[in-house]
């Protein structure tokens, strides 16, 4: 593990100023890059340390904004901003090509290493970059098995890979199935993982506000699901790539 360093980024984005958290990796040479989003209540310090665990393990990892700064711990106001956002995949797709483009600007982004793991809404926007034929290594979701506009999965050009609680109210099993079916249709690589018994955001610890039904910190299937990520990135995106294969 490396020393990193952490700034905080402002930009445009869906009619507001976004700020997003950069982590960068000790050193001055181009890594492999980490595009991260957060689940629909927004950018906060638990998607702030995994950006930071990702760059101590050598990424350039951008925890991007969902709300112009804002967290909403108000479940009502959340769905109120999030439900109109996942039924607009333009809109998800300009949240998630503007902060990929702060990414890129970092010049020690490698621009053709870049992988986009997201949580929740975070998840739906990396999806639609995949839709909308973006170049990423992988794709990597957790409470995220949304589906899209027909045909437009067949521009996916990497692996996806999807983890969701079979408990999910939100991501029931025939959300899956569509998600599934719809990768399978565009010859998508796609793997799916189901951890058993888990709720919606299981992976997130407890906050300190109300939330929506079927929310629950499952702390072993969290563990789990991050060790998964890691272990993606380590097999599609690894730090250190041997140029001669």
């Amino acid at each position: 593990m490396t020393t990193m360093t952490t700034r905080t980024v402002e930009y445009p984005a869906d009619g507001l100023t976004m700020s997003g958290h950069l982590a960068l990796p000790a050193g001055v040479d181009r890594r492999p890059a980490v595009l991260l989003g957060p689940e629909g209540m927004g950018l906060s310090d638990v998607e702030r340390r995994r950006a930071d665990t990702l760059a101590e393990l050598g990424y350039i990892a951008l925890a991007f904004d969902l709300h112009g700064g804002r967290y909403l711990g108000d479940p009502e106001e959340m769905l109120a901003r999030c439900l109109p956002l996942l039924a607009d995949p333009d809109r998800m797709r300009g949240i998630g090509h503007a902060a990929l483009d702060v990414l890129r600007t970092e010049p020690r982004t490698d621009p053709d290493r870049i992988a986009a793991i997201g949580y929740g809404t975070g998840g739906a926007v990396g999806l639609e970059l995949g839709r909308d034929g973006v170049n990423l290594r992988v794709i990597g979701t957790v409470n995220a098995t949304t589906t899209g506009r027909p045909g437009e999965a067949a521009r996916i050009r990497c692996p996806v890979w999807a983890g969701v609680g079979s408990e999910d109210p939100i991501m029931p099993p025939a959300q899956r199935n569509a998600f599934t079916a719809e990768m399978q249709a565009a010859g998508v690589d796609w793997r799916l993982v189901v951890y058993g018994g888990a709720l919606h955001a299981f992976h997130h610890p407890p906050v300190d506000h109300p939330t929506v039904p079927g929310v629950g910190y499952h702390p072993q299937h969290a563990q789990r699901a991050w060790r998964d990520v890691v272990d993606l990135l380590a097999e599609c995106l690894p730090v250190t790539e041997d140029l001669r294969a």
